[in-house]
């Protein structure tokens, strides 16, 4: 009997959209804090996500990552999206939301990292430091490459549904 490998990492997280006076589309998507992430922009920044807790269901764990990380609440309706793997293995449900959402209150729950590495010294960072709007070309370029496909499939689902 082949040896069972160790269930992939799963997360959950809210892909919040809003409509342009122009029609377009609009994502939030957050950016990474910590020294780690401090100088990368372009394919740094991710959909706001978080594990799934145990016995958690993935819509209130996306609901509850999604306050968590921008200190920001958005209500439904919620379309699911498929889910995708990351080259991490993690598995990513995610749910499309329309929300205007204002981001001058934005903040973010912190975490502790040694920094620098080995010096025996903690900083204090906030998990996500921004959170904007971006159009969609700006979201596929500003996003974690293997969380792309969560954009493209919003997009075709706006698409559809605006026809």
């Amino acid at each position: 009997m082949a040896p069972r490998l160790p269930a992939a990492k799963h997360s959950a997280g809210l892909l919040v959209y809003r409509r342009t006076i122009v029609g377009a589309f609009e994502f939030l998507l957050v950016h990474p804090g910590g020294p780690y992430w401090s100088r990368r922009d372009d394919g740094a920044w991710s959909i706001p996500k978080g594990e799934i807790g145990p016995h958690e269901e993935p819509l209130a764990a996306a609901q509850r990552e999604f306050t968590e990380e921008t200190g920001l609440a958005v209500g439904g309706p919620f379309v699911a999206l498929r889910p995708i793997r990351q080259r991490s293995g993690k598995v990513v449900d995610c749910w499309l939301v329309e929300a205007d959402l204002d981001l001058s209150a934005f903040h973010s729950n912190t975490f502790d990292i040694e920094w620098p590495p080995r010096s025996g010294r903690t900083l204090s960072a906030p998990e996500c430091d921004r959170a904007a709007y971006f159009e969609a070309d700006a979201a596929m370029v500003k996003i974690l490459p293997g969380q792309s496909p969560i954009i493209a499939q919003a997009l075709g689902i706006l698409a559809q549904a605006d026809r």
